[in-house]
């Protein structure tokens, strides 16, 4: 088991990466408490700022190292160094531009659907990629906290790494990608409350090298919650799509989400009607397992228009491994490429 010498020897080489100096040298160490019986190792960490992207990069890196030294479990507190340490190490360089600045250039769309289960990340997975396959350059920020998927649906296997005192997104098949699925660990649930919530998905959009976008997309979580509603005080310029199934009742509760950008004036894009129909290989023909009908009566609702009709079927198994991305001569890929046109055109024309 780890001794505390042991734990010091580990963590004292670690730079703060705020202030990109080592543990030692901050004094960044602050308490460590060893249960030899349960091999459990608790350690507070005093950084230069807290609640960001970067602290929960770091706190990936601590548990690893610790686990690989020796320890089962680890516990992590992260408390703020004091400000005279702060300003003695302050970085100097000016922030670089962030994606909420007034003069930035990317476009933002929302992601949003009433309810779960009716495939909101599948579409902003696979309209971020057929985006891409355009030729245009795209992001897409995972604001589905407490139900993270995009990077498991686009068979992301790395993580982000630190450039500096910024995150350097991963990216996929020509999109860039930042989830707090990168910094929890082993699927653990997020047990956190709207204003910790909050903080973290500013760190998303300031803290982030994400370079120039032409796009960012934004996978809302389901409903109208405070997720929901900081993504769109944070950006009044961002546009919406709205994801339904064609079965009635998921229209309905998808019209609070479209009633929710109305209200806050966000201008909705369009319905992408996912899962509209089957089509039978032996046969040819549709059959509508969910009904018919729910998109276009969720748009007349919203006074836009469905946008895109999604067939109910899998990816080729062929080809890169990525879960629930269509490939592009896929059926489905096809109608992506279609929708994406469609939103570059309401964009740009």
């Amino acid at each position: 088991m780890l001794t505390r010498e042991e734990v010091i020897a580990l963590l004292n080489p670690i730079k703060d990466p705020f202030l990109h100096k080592t543990f030692e040298e901050t004094g960044g160490i602050e308490e460590i408490t060893i249960k030899e019986e349960k091999k459990h190792v608790s350690v507070k960490v005093a950084i230069g700022k807290t609640n960001t992207a970067e602290q929960m990069q770091l706190q990936q890196e601590l548990v690893n190292i610790l686990k690989k030294g020796g320890a089962v479990t680890v516990g992590l507190r992260f408390t703020q160094l004091p400000d005279e340490v702060i300003a003695k190490y302050q970085p100097t360089t000016e922030d670089q531009p962030s994606l909420l600045s007034d003069d930035t250039n990317t476009k933002f769309i929302a992601i949003a659907s009433g309810k779960g289960g009716v495939g909101k990340s599948t579409v902003t997975v696979n309209l971020a990629i057929a985006l891409a396959r355009l030729g245009k350059k795209v992001g897409i920020i995972d604001a589905d906290i407490y139900g993270f998927s995009v990077p498991d649906m686009m068979g992301v296997e790395q993580r982000p790494t630190l450039k500096g005192n910024r995150i350097v997104p991963v990216e996929r098949f020509g999109v860039k990608v930042m989830s707090m699925g990168f910094f929890v660990e082993d699927n653990s649930p997020v047990i956190w409350r709207g204003p910790r919530l909050g903080k973290m998905l500013t760190s998303f959009f300031k803290e982030v090298e994400w370079g120039e976008l032409d796009y960012l997309l934004l996978d809302l979580p389901p409903g109208t919650g405070d997720v929901a509603l900081d993504v769109h005080n944070m950006i009044p310029s961002s546009k919406e799509i709205i994801v339904t199934t064609p079965h009635p009742t998921a229209a309905f509760v998808a019209a609070r989400a479209g009633q929710m950008a109305v209200h806050t004036k966000h201008e909705i894009l369009g319905i992408i009607e996912n899962m509209a129909y089957f089509e039978s290989k032996v046969t040819g023909e549709k059959e509508y397992v969910f009904g018919k009908g729910g998109g276009d009566k969720l748009a007349d609702s919203l006074q836009t228009k469905v946008i895109g009709r999604l067939s109910l079927q899998q990816p080729y198994e062929e080809g890169e491994f990525a879960p629930s991305v269509y490939q592009e001569d896929h059926p489905n890929g096809q109608e992506y490429k279609r929708i994406a046109a469609q939103v570059i055109e309401k964009f740009e024309s």
